[in-house]
């Protein structure tokens, strides 16, 4: 019996794209579901085959835009994990949400088929900077969603992003009140970055500068309520994502579906995996500790010091910088919130 693995499902389509998104997605008014739902299922198949009637302790829809998928095909791509995976009673089951693609009962229908967590990308409550981001929903949407949600026996998450033209830490401010107010118990505060041939890039915007960043990263820590758990991410204890600590940690996950990729681990070895069968190749010990290393130093928790850890760490260099990093008990490293800032910059010089 192989040990548990987290499940990444991508669902590609969208309404519209959004200006800034470079992730696998496209547009598409009348996807063809059914086709979606085969392949997807095609790939549940080999990997229950593969793996045996392994745990998934969290299943993640991400996107694109997984609140398009219809109830439907949701319900058979669930009914094939269960027949493939054991799926306990309290396995994390979040789906991805444009508010402007759930209504109150298609959202119930969603929790009746075991959704147990809802992640909805709002990226602000201005109408003008959605518009400016290309997002198909208002303020008034998003804000409609969010209620309906936690009135309802699931979790609820939700995205912003900050650092747009013209932004300062008062902007960031404003949001962190908003969340104070909607009283959410986990979000996720992206800085806006430009990526490569989107039409943001293309715009060329002027953006702020880094110590302008620096100063909205730093306004998110003292004006919103929730504690940061990772460098993005914001959670009251108890209301942290499983799915993406899990795999931050270095723990296994299977993607399913074109633009998914995971991390697979059978008999000690590790396998670089990517969806739509495109990839499946072993990797090496020290590349995978080095991507424990990457994942790990995001989260205020950080990285195990294990074997294959300590064979690729520079331990005197994370000595001689407690400024930037601290050794948590016996057996783990984790940036300080100086370190957190130049995380990158961090990692380079901590890896062997």
């Amino acid at each position: 019996m192989n040990i548990p693995h987290n499940l990444y499902i991508h669902v590609p389509f969208c309404v519209s794209k959004c200006k800034y998104c470079a992730f696998f997605s496209r547009a598409c008014a009348t996807p063809d579901w059914d086709k979606y739902a085969t392949d997807i299922i095609q790939e549940i198949k080999l990997f229950g085959e593969r793996l045996g009637n392994i745990t998934v302790p969290t299943i993640f829809f991400g996107g694109g835009t997984p609140s398009l998928m219809p109830t439907r095909v949701f319900a058979n791509i669930m009914d094939e994990i269960r027949k493939n995976f054991n799926v306990a009673q309290d396995t994390e089951i979040t789906i991805e949400a444009n508010p402007k693609t759930l209504d109150t009962k298609k959202l119930d229908e969603f929790c009746n088929l075991g959704v147990s967590r809802l992640s909805v990308g709002v990226q602000s409550l201005d109408d003008n900077k959605l518009k400016f981001l290309g997002r198909i929903h208002t303020a008034a949407d998003a804000i409609k969603l969010l209620d309906a949600a936690l009135h309802r026996n699931i979790r609820v998450s939700a995205d912003f992003i900050y650092g747009l033209p013209g932004d300062s830490y008062k902007d960031v401010i404003k949001i962190c009140d908003d969340i104070n107010n909607i009283g959410l118990s986990h979000c996720s505060m992206y800085e806006l970055t430009l990526e490569h041939g989107t039409p943001l890039w293309n715009m060329k915007p002027e953006m702020p500068s880094n110590e302008e960043m620096a100063e909205m990263y730093a306004a998110i820590q003292t004006h919103l309520y929730l504690p940061r758990y990772e460098v993005s991410n914001y959670a009251r204890t108890g209301n942290e994502c499983r799915h993406n600590q899990n795999v931050w940690d270095g723990e296994p996950y299977i993607g399913i579906g074109n633009g998914a990729a995971g991390r697979i681990k059978i008999d000690d070895v590790w396998y670089e995996q990517l969806g739509g069968n495109k990839m499946f190749t072993p990797m090496s010990t020290s590349s995978r500790a080095i991507e424990r290393i990457i994942t790990g130093l995001r989260t205020i928790r950080g990285v195990k010091l294990d074997e294959q850890i300590r064979d690729v760490i520079n331990l005197e260099f994370a000595k001689s910088h407690p400024d930037m990093l601290q050794f948590v008990g016996d057996d783990r490293i984790a940036a300080t919130d100086a370190g957190m800032m130049v995380l990158d910059n961090l990692i380079s010089q901590l890896v062997k």
